[in-house]
């Protein structure tokens, strides 16, 4: 993965998915497979529900050479200048660069809790100004001041100062108009649940996929998407059905989960799970409809995998991020598809 070009992210397990006592061994394991692997960093998420990002980003950097954690950034949770605070001091300590996924929040009750009853757009009309301060307080070593609808802050400065290499990377949901436009505005790399390749919507020139390349040239446009592939197509979807098997629980729970979510993506990929038929087209969302996951599924062959990845690349996405890997194997089949996709590709 680490020769493909693109900028490839695993994604930390969640706190509420493994035991106490052993989840801070499960975050080094699949931090450590994911750098060996050539991930250039591992998601991290963030929400009511998940014990802190930054500490878990703490204990990744510990225990890697240079994964960068892939922060989600609520911006309920904490000012602007406290976030960037932690970004600085992380690097300072650790001289690590980290990349942050500026997120809206999709779960109304999460927000109702914490009394935030902002709009959908709106809230993304918030994060642009939390990610215009925080970008202008890591830039350099000049006072700050900024006057919004949201935060206002006077000569305000950063110390330690962030080194300007270690400036950290930006991405955000761009699976609504108004994520899109965010990103747009503070240069994040726009990141979508994609269809599949050639649907309409999906990432083919045109689509909001291409759009936003289109849009923010500088920073590109991502995908999150998980893989399972092997050498044999067969063998690929005996494993994810061993994995992923139908859950009327799992079912009812994400109904639930609609109901309680303003969420572009998650509205999206509800409604294509509801058209798609049961063949074994690579392009798979019973994982996301049985509230396993939260992004859609390539299954099949290395090669049946790799083709299908390239079709998104060719639509302009220099950006992945994978789903929780569950073992070093795993990561290893992945790369393995990556391979070919790099081999597959022309010079």
């Amino acid at each position: 993965m680490r020769d493909s070009g693109l900028k490839i992210f695993s994604t930390c397990p969640q706190s509420k998915d493994v035991r106490r006592a052993e989840y801070p061994r499960a975050v080094a394991d699949v931090a450590r497979w994911s750098e060996a692997a050539g991930c250039c960093g591992i998601l991290v998420y963030a929400d009511n529900g998940l014990v802190d990002p930054w500490l878990v980003s703490q204990l990744i950097i510990q225990h890697t050479e240079s994964l960068s954690p892939l922060v989600a950034i609520q911006p309920v949770y904490m000012h602007p200048y406290a976030a960037a605070k932690m970004v600085a001091t992380l690097s300072h300590l650790h001289g690590r660069r980290l990349y942050l996924n500026m997120i809206a929040g999709g779960f109304r009750n999460d927000l109702l809790a914490l009394n935030d009853p902002t709009p959908h757009d709106e809230r993304y009309d918030r994060v642009v100004e939390y990610t215009l301060i925080m970008k202008a307080l890591l830039s350099g070593p000049a006072p700050v001041s900024f006057q919004g609808n949201y935060y206002r802050i006077t000569n305000l400065r950063m110390t330690p100062p962030l080194p300007p290499e270690l400036s950290p990377g930006l991405l955000m949901s761009g699976s609504s108009e108004a994520g899109l436009n965010a990103a747009k505005a503070t240069g994040a790399i726009p990141v979508r649940y994609p269809e599949p390749p050639g649907a309409e919507g999906a990432a083919t020139p045109g689509s909001s996929l291409d759009r936003a390349s289109a849009d923010v040239p500088a920073a590109g446009t991502g995908i999150r998407v998980g893989v399972i592939a092997r050498e044999s197509p067969d063998d690929a979807w005996r494993i994810a059905h061993e994995r992923f098997p139908e859950d009327r629980k799992g079912q009812l729970t994400h109904q639930l989960a609609m109901k309680t979510s303003d969420s572009k993506w998650h509205e999206q990929l509800t409604r294509l799970g509801a058209q798609q038929g049961d063949g074994r087209h690579p392009y798979w969302l019973t994982p996301f409809e049985n509230y396993k996951t939260f992004c859609p599924y390539l299954v099949g062959s290395y090669r049946d995998v790799a083709r299908e990845l390239s079709r998104y690349v060719r639509a302009g996405v220099d950006t992945i991020i994978l789903d929780i890997p569950p073992s070093r194997e795993e990561l290893n089949h992945i790369a393995a598809t990556f391979e070919m996709l790099n081999s597959e590709r022309p010079a």
